[in-house]
Formats: C-alpha cells, structure tokens, sequence
C-alpha cells in the first residue's frame, strides 16, 4: 500500500513509518518538524517537509493521473496537556481544524482509509480500572477535548461519506526501535525523565504523590511499547471497514507505579536515581490502566513487549545512542 504518515518525524510516527517500510509499504511523510526531528524519519520514506493543513490537499492531489495513496496514519498533534491548558486556541486550530482540513482533502481525492492517534486523555478521571471504550469520555483538558473531538468527526465522515477509520487510543507509550524512540525538547513522560536523572541531564525526579491508594502509595500507569503500538496501527489499516470508526484502548493490559519504573531504570542503567516526594498533581487520579480486550479480540493485536525492563532497557539505549551522536556531532 502507498500511505501518508502526518506527524512521521515524531517518536510514533517515526516508529510506524519504520515499520510500514520493513513490511514493504510505500511511505510518505509529512511532518513540520516543530516537535519532531528530521533524522527520525526512517531511510526509504518520501520526505516532505510543512504544515500537514497547509500541504494536505496538495500531498493528497486530485489529478487521477497522479499516484494515489491507499490511507493516512494521523499522528501530527500538538500533545503537551499542560500547554493546551495555557494556550488552548493553539490546541483546537493545531488538531481540531488540521484535522478537518486533512479529512476534507483525504474526500476530496477519494483516500478512504484513515487510522487516527488518539488518546487515553479522552477519558479524563475514570471511575474505575481497568478502562474500557465504553466508559464514558471526561475529558480534563484541552488537549484530551481537541482528540474527542476529532474522533466525533471522524465518526460522522464515516458515516456520511464512507469513510474506513480506526482511532487507537494510547496509554503510556514507552521504549524504542531501530533508532526511533522518544527526543522530544519539552520532556513530560515519566520513563525519559527518569533516565535523564541516570544521563546526569536533570538532578532529580519528583514523584506526584506518595499517599495514593496503591500498595506502594504513588501512582500506577500502564505502558505500552512503542513497537507493539507500532503493530496496531498496521493492524488497523488492513482491518478498517467502508463506513465505520472503530476506537481501541491500547495498552498493556496491567500497571506499574512510579516507584517501580524508578527500580526499572535503577535495574537496567545500573546507577542510582536520585527521586524527590512532591505534592499531588490536581486532576492526576491513581490508577490508570488500559483493558485492550476489544483490539485483541477484533482486530488480533496482542501487546509483546510487556517486561517493563525490556520497554526501560529499550529507551535507555536509545538515549545513549543519541547522546553519542550528539557528542560526536560537536567534536
């Protein structure tokens, strides 16, 4: 299949479009590396470089004569939920009417399949674990709003036009592959943030809570490996039907807390993380855990990197490797 990938410059992005080509897929990247990184977009991939609003109808094209794309894997997002607190205008025209606009050009060339990167921040705080896609969706902040929103749309597409789509809801996505893994500028994610303590890049980590109602008092999550969501994604764009918008919950299955992925990165790096208890954080609740039943069962996913080491090991290597490169780069 020929596919666009928006957002292919990104950590999943980037992993994805790395795995379509390994399966023998054509890709096209479009990314306007404002959060991703040039380098990440996997060697073999088409690359262009813009807004995926501005460049949507063109990339698409309408001339017949012209190659067509068989489907869009959507990861090109604005994602840090604190910011879209602060500047939520830049959260609904970056995601909300980006998306719109790629949906418009998407039926406008006759591309019907679409497998959309959404996220567990739809649910906001549930009342209760594991999450299933039928509990209800609470979003808490502008960031988990603009994504349910998207996915009404999408909704109504495939109503209206036929449109064939996926939206695969993410938990805590973690580890690397082939080179690709997570190098962002403004880091929120608890496994980096932890391993940038053991790199001697920030001082501490500060753990949100140590009274939480869990056997070790802080906070549970579940992380998923970027490789198995990865392999979803390619599930859903052969599993997407005319007229349908299937939504999946994408995780592990089970939860770690915080002190446990800090024993993890203390395991696998073999040095000591320095950690700092610290007040709850408003709207943070203590467990959050993803039921994939419905992925496994409908679509045959089945996470296989479950091993919190293996997903910590993963990331680790790919820090150094990137911090090698950038200390090679300077000489």
């Amino acid at each position: 299949m020929r596919l666009l990938v928006t957002g292919g410059a990104g950590y999943v992005g980037s992993v994805c479009a790395t795995l379509l080509l390994e399966r023998g897929h054509e890709v096209v990247v479009v990314d306007d590396l404002s959060t991703g990184n040039a380098d990440a977009v996997p060697a073999g991939a088409e690359f262009v470089r813009g807004d995926v609003a501005a460049l949507a109808a063109d990339v698409l094209g309408t001339d017949p004569r012209a190659p067509r794309f068989d489907g869009v894997l959507h990861f090109a997002a604005q994602s840090l939920v604190g910011e879209s607190v602060e500047v939520p205008e830049k959260y609904w025209q970056g995601n909300v009417v980006t998306t719109l606009t790629l949906l418009e050009a998407m039926r406008a060339s006759g591309t019907s399949r679409l497998v959309f990167s959404s996220t567990a921040a739809t649910y906001g705080e549930p009342d209760h674990s594991p999450i299933t896609e039928a509990d209800p969706t609470r979003p808490t902040n502008p960031y988990g709003a603009t994504k349910l929103a998207i996915d009404h749309a999408i909704s109504s597409y495939a109503v209206a036009h036929g449109l064939a789509a996926t939206s695969l809801r993410y938990f805590n996505v973690a580890g690397a592959y082939r080179g690709a893994g997570e190098n962002r500028v403004v880091e929120t994610h608890l496994i980096p943030l932890v391993l940038q303590v053991a790199l001697g890049q920030r001082d501490k980590i500060s753990i949100f809570g140590t009274d939480w109602p869990t056997p070790d008092g802080t906070a549970i999550r579940d992380y998923i490996h970027v490789l198995d969501l990865a392999e979803a994604h390619l599930l859903a764009v052969n599993a997407s039907t005319p007229g349908r918008h299937d939504i999946y919950n994408l995780g592990s299955g089970s939860g770690f807390s915080v002190r446990e992925v800090i024993s993890a990165c203390e395991r696998v790096t073999g040095l000591p993380i320095t950690a700092e208890d610290a007040p709850r954080r408003a709207g943070d609740p203590a467990v959050l855990v993803a039921s994939s039943d419905r992925a496994i069962a409908e679509l045959g996913w089945s996470p296989a990197h479950t091993d919190l080491d293996e997903i910590v090991a993963d990331a680790w290597q790919f820090l150094k490797d990137l911090g090698d490169r950038s200390h090679a780069a300077r000489r």
